[in-house]
């Protein structure tokens, strides 16, 4: 702006008033010829009351992920429409969060059921949840030995319900040779069958291999890295190799 520019708008604004809301006034203040326009305190107070409405929002919205379910229905009124969908997600996140901490303190132990339990325990479980059923017979070693095998893991895997019953109370007629018998059910529906003392190795069963093969019908979630029965073959194999001969060693008897 030159000199005389500036003294002809000064001279304009002379007869101006400054705090009227005219066009010419806003370009002046742009300017820096007129100072900012005077407020009124309405519009102060208006201006107050926005930036408080904003910060009780955000306020909300950076709680939300804090409450609990019974919270978020409590303060669902506070919520803005565009928080809403993401609400929502988060109630589902948290219900299913709820869900499985249910499911995962439900279970613990193996429980002793006959045949009339059979269709609630077993059939009908619930949504998600996993059966290890045992077949058993008192007097059957291996028997004793899996129920030892499956109360701990009951306790380590609580999210599963294992469950145990003697074999002709459940089955009538259930042949002993097929003892014992461990069933796998996932919402009601057989996933695995282990029948026969061949299947489990004997009396050498460990917990661990036991822990594995329900693992691999998903029935529990092992943190082992690999199957421990091939952990003792392989030292097997390689005690029996260590004890065979060599074709060098076989050579010198020979010589």
């Amino acid at each position: 702006m030159t000199p005389w520019q500036h003294k002809l708008i000064c001279h304009q604004t002379a007869y101006i008033d400054p705090n009227a809301d005219t066009e010419w006034n806003d370009i002046l203040r742009k300017k820096g010829v007129l100072p900012p326009k005077e407020r009124t305190q309405d519009e102060v107070e208006e201006e107050a009351l926005e930036k408080q409405i904003v910060l009780e929002q955000s306020s909300v919205v950076k709680t939300y992920e804090s409450m609990t379910l019974d919270e978020l229905d409590e303060n669902e009124d506070d919520f803005s429409e565009e928080d809403e969908a993401a609400i929502e997600m988060y109630r589902q996140k948290r219900l299913a969060e709820w869900k499985a901490t249910q499911i995962k303190n439900c279970f613990g132990e193996v429980v002793e059921i006959s045949g009339q339990d059979y269709i609630k325990e077993v059939n009908k479980a619930g949504e998600g949840i996993w059966v290890v059923l045992h077949l058993y017979k008192q007097g059957v070693p291996l028997c004793t030995l899996i129920n030892q095998h499956l109360s701990e893991l009951a306790r380590k895997f609580p999210q599963t319900k294992f469950l145990k019953s003697i074999s002709t109370t459940c089955i009538p007629n259930y042949p002993d040779r097929n003892l014992p018998t461990i069933f796998v059910y996932h919402e009601g529906e057989m996933k695995a069958q282990y029948i026969g003392p061949l299947v489990f190795g004997g009396m050498n069963l460990k917990v661990e291999e036991l822990e594995w093969r329900l693992s691999e019908s998903g029935a529990v979630k092992t943190d082992l890295e690999e199957n421990p029965k091939k952990q003792i073959e392989d030292k097997l194999m390689s005690s029996i190799r260590s004890t065979l001969p060599t074709r060098k060693d076989s050579d010198s008897e020979e010589n």
